[in-house]
């Protein structure tokens, strides 16, 4: 494998940072926004489940006196 010079790898890096597609400002807000209601939702859904399953628990210890 051929050895890259720092030039040639600096010109490399800006050739290929020359194809990235950059998201405009509205897609970055929009999924922004769906990635903090996504968080939230599923937040209390665990939240809902911890929540049953630790009184389950607690039910069936119960008996168990």
């Amino acid at each position: 494998m051929a050895k890259t010079t720092p030039a040639e790898f600096v010109r490399q890096v800006q050739v290929e940072t020359g194809k990235i597609a950059w998201p405009t400002r509205r897609e970055t807000i929009t999924t922004t926004i769906m990635v903090l209601i996504m968080t939230t939702v599923l937040s209390l859904f665990f939240l809902g489940v911890d929540t049953v399953i630790g009184n389950l628990v607690k039910f069936l210890l119960g008996l168990a006196k």
